[in-house]
């Protein structure tokens, strides 16, 4: 799940959450806005779920997926979209338009 919030009139701070019943030892959040870092951003358990923060800069599009104790890659389910990648999967999308904030929208995908 992603929620979002204008810090900024550049700025978007996105959470990025999965729910408290995923089973594991670790979850990262992997992006483009990392450099698809698999350590850079660990997303934290409290009573609610795994959660991080990040901000993004406004009006773009992010590319993203979570890493599950290092070797499992999972998408949200709530993300705003999801494109392919080069694996043979997708990615989920994260949109972070100031004019569009809490708004979901798909983008069509070459294939349409």
């Amino acid at each position: 799940m992603i929620t979002k919030r204008p810090v900024s009139d550049h700025q978007v701070r996105v959470t990025f959450s999965m729910p408290a019943g995923m089973w594991a030892d670790s979850i990262h959040l992997v992006g483009d806005f990392n450099n698809w870092n698999t350590s850079a951003t660990p997303l934290r358990l409290d009573d609610s779920g795994w959660h991080a923060s990040v901000d993004l800069d406004a009006d773009r599009a992010y590319h993203y997926r979570y890493l599950v104790d290092g070797s499992e890659w999972h998408n949200d389910w709530h993300a705003d979209c999801y494109e392919p990648n080069e694996y043979g999967g997708d990615n989920s999308v994260v949109l972070t338009s100031l004019f569009a904030l809490g708004t979901r929208r798909r983008i069509a995908s070459s294939a349409d």
